[in-house]
């Protein structure tokens, strides 16, 4: 007994220290391994899991304002993690608290997701003033929120300091109308950094897009809008429109179920004859209409940037189709066109079928949901998949 050795933490070998760690979970390891001991802190930094643990994903497990502030103490000293996904947990606006004073001091984050957090107001405004210290930080994901039109405020406010680097800001669900919409173009006209904003699922309506749009005629740096389901009608689709005719930034624009008939369509139709930027139109869950679609066609004839063009569920029918097809013979750069599920019948497929004939640039037509047989189908996507082995011969 009086030779037993006594074996401790600070004697313990380091290949066994390893195997202790291999059995703990990234979330143990990046909030209660570090500041142990100095020695303790040798062994982490060489081990392979830390060294390599840029990305820890936590979602859905229950977080609280208590975890949270353990998760904000290590990322005071963590200088390897890139990304903190938090989504769907219950951190609130303490947690948000500890976490936003974490990002005043932190150096390496560059993504955090907070989405379905109960995130209110004031979690908005201390990531705000978070903001406007934090360099590093470039996408910031914050759906299904509540943070409102106060909390617009506070994060525009953020946006419009010099040293904010965020390129990626989502607000989609977060109980903004179009007093917040009009924070956030406020801005959209002195921020230079932010590339993409997502405000889906919120009340801006054509109120808020004008505000929106008006901030896009000056605004040289957004590419990305997202505005599906903001209850944005044929005015709000008018001032984007406009916009467009005059921004040379946007390459996205998302109006995803809205309450888009042919009125707003024909604007759009004019505004992609002037605009050279935008490659993504999405459309989709609107009623468009066989003349809305006869508006697009005929602008997709002059346009020569547009890729991506998603009408689904627009109760085209076969007329619209048969429109589409004058599109589809003129234009050279559209590569992707869905279809889906708007009451075209083999009379429309035949329309389109006719017209791939000569197209040579779209590889991907999305048809299901149609009344389309299954040999009108096949012959439409001899012609797609000719054009995908062109391309990619």
């Amino acid at each position: 007994m009086a030779n037993q050795t006594i074996l401790t933490f600070l004697t313990l070998p380091v290949e066994l220290v390893y195997r202790i760690l291999d059995h703990q979970s990234d979330m143990t390891i990046i909030c209660s391994m570090r500041n142990v001991c100095q020695r303790f802190n040798t062994i982490l930094d060489s081990y392979y899991r830390y060294q390599t643990l840029t990305t820890l994903y936590v979602g859905g497990k229950q977080i609280g304002s208590v975890e949270a502030q353990h998760l904000a103490d290590a990322l005071q000293y963590n200088t390897i993690l890139t990304t903190l996904h938090l989504l769907n947990n219950e951190i609130g606006d303490v947690g948000v608290q500890h976490l936003a004073h974490a990002l005043q001091h932190n150096t390496t984050l560059t993504t955090l997701i907070l989405g379905v957090n109960e995130v209110g107001t004031l979690g908005a405004q201390h990531l705000a003033h978070a903001l406007q210290y934090n360099t590093t930080l470039t996408t910031l994901e914050l759906s299904i929120n509540s943070i409102g039109d106060i909390g617009a405020k506070s994060l525009s406010d953020a946006l419009q300091h010099n040293t904010v680097t965020l390129t990626t800001l989502d607000l989609g669900k977060n109980e903004i109308e179009d007093v917040g919409a009009q924070y956030l173009a406020d801005a959209l006209q002195h921020n230079t950094t932010l590339t993409t904003l997502n405000l889906e699922a919120n009340s801006i309506g054509d109120v808020g897009a004008q505000y929106l749009a008006d901030a896009l005629q000056h605004n040289t740096t957004l590419a990305m809008l997202g505005l599906t389901d903001t209850s944005v009608g044929d005015v709000g689709t008018q001032y984007l429109a406009n916009a467009l005719q005059h921004n040379t930034a946007l390459t996205t624009l998302e109006l995803i179920k809205n309450e888009i008939t042919y009125v707003g369509a024909q604007h759009l139709a004019h505004a992609l004859q002037y605009n050279t930027t935008l490659t993504t139109l999405e459309l989709s869950v609107n009623s468009i209409g066989d003349v809305g679609a006869k508006s697009l066609s005929d602008a997709l004839q002059h346009n020569t940037t547009l890729t991506f063009l998603d009408l689904q569920l627009n109760r085209i029918g076969d007329i619209g189709a048969q429109h589409l097809t004058h599109a589809l013979q003129h234009n050279t750069t559209l590569i992707i066109l869905h279809l889906r599920y708007n009451e075209i019948g083999d009379v429309g497929a035949q329309y389109l079928s006719d017209a791939l004939q000569s197209n040579t640039t779209v590889t991907n037509l999305s048809l299901g949901g149609n009344q389309i047989g299954s040999d009108a189908m096949e012959q439409i996507n001899k012609f797609v998949q000719r054009n995908e082995r062109a391309i990619k011969s």
